[in-house]
């Protein structure tokens, strides 16, 4: 390659030698060789660089990124930032992009639930204004939480952190601990429903109006809705989660379709019972 170079610098040499009023630069075919290479380099540098995501409708709505992030690899694998922070407890690892296996979240189920201590908190679902986001696992035999860690930077969701903790021990009926069996096992469903129990739904005459009735027991059972037995999904949107309240509402929603359902409990004595069942899905 020197010769090369060395050849053309002589070449050039002789030529503005032999033509003084010639304008070719003789340093030309040098510079053109430089950034020829300096260009090559750059080219080969920009290709290894990951691009940075850019926003996109999805990010307006948290509810709509999440249902991208968990269905579509490619994008799951954009919207997280690598190596990514894993705690195990207290012991923190970091997980390589080589080494993430796409997480579908709730996406493969028909429904996903939602956890509120109060309705109001219900109207943060869908704000557009949220800029940090937790998506939670509960694990209600192994008393485990997952929770996903997302903020929005630059206008596009990421996830940056993931931690497996368990559930902190109480003396009181905890809710997570009580509605694992209240799904499980019918009996202990009678003993923790109010009698008569309030129940919300379209009304059959009429399908822009709701109707509020009760329910007896059996009627209960003829129309409740399948209740998760091995875990619990949550969105924390910033709503309140805290263990003290005496009034929880979860929610069930269908993925794809119109499926809606609340269920209210209340705790009382000690004791959480439920007390109001909505079923307003279409």
């Amino acid at each position: 390659m020197k010769k090369i170079i060395a050849g053309v610098i002589i070449l050039n040499l002789l030529a503005s030698c032999n033509n003084k009023k010639s304008n070719i630069d003789p340093f030309a075919p040098i510079t053109n060789l430089v950034d020829s290479a300096v260009h090559r380099a750059d080219s080969v540098k920009n290709k290894n660089k990951p691009e940075e995501p850019k926003p996109t409708e999805a990010d307006e709505s948290f509810n709509d990124f999440i249902y991208n992030f968990a269905s579509d690899d490619k994008f799951q694998h954009q919207r997280i930032v690598f190596p990514l922070p894993y705690y195990n407890g207290e012991v923190p690892s970091k997980i390589e992009e080589r080494y993430w296996k796409h997480d579908d979240l709730f996406t493969k189920q028909s429904y996903y639930t939602l956890l509120f201590d109060k309705e109001e908190d219900m109207d943060m679902v869908g704000d557009t204004a949220l800029n940090s986001v937790q998506v939670e696992w509960i694990f209600m035999r192994t008393r485990m939480v997952k929770k996903y860690y997302f903020e929005r930077a630059k206008g596009c969701w990421m996830l940056q952190a993931i931690n497996l903790r368990p559930i902190a021990k109480s003396d009181d009926e905890r809710f997570v601990e009580f509605f694992a069996r209240f799904a499980a096992d019918s009996l202990f469903q009678c003993e923790r429903i109010r009698q008569p129990l309030t129940f919300v739904t379209n009304d059959p005459d009429d399908d822009f109006s709701i109707v509020e009735t009760t329910l007896e027991l059996n009627q209960w059972f003829a129309f409740k809705p399948t209740l998760p037995v091995e875990r619990l999904s949550n969105i924390n949107y910033g709503q309140s989660n805290n263990d003290n309240s005496q009034t929880k509402i979860l929610a069930l929603k269908g993925v794809g379709n119109g499926f809606s359902n609340l269920l209210y409990f209340q705790r009382k004595g000690g004791k959480w019972e439920l007390y109001k069942f909505e079923d307003t899905g279409i």
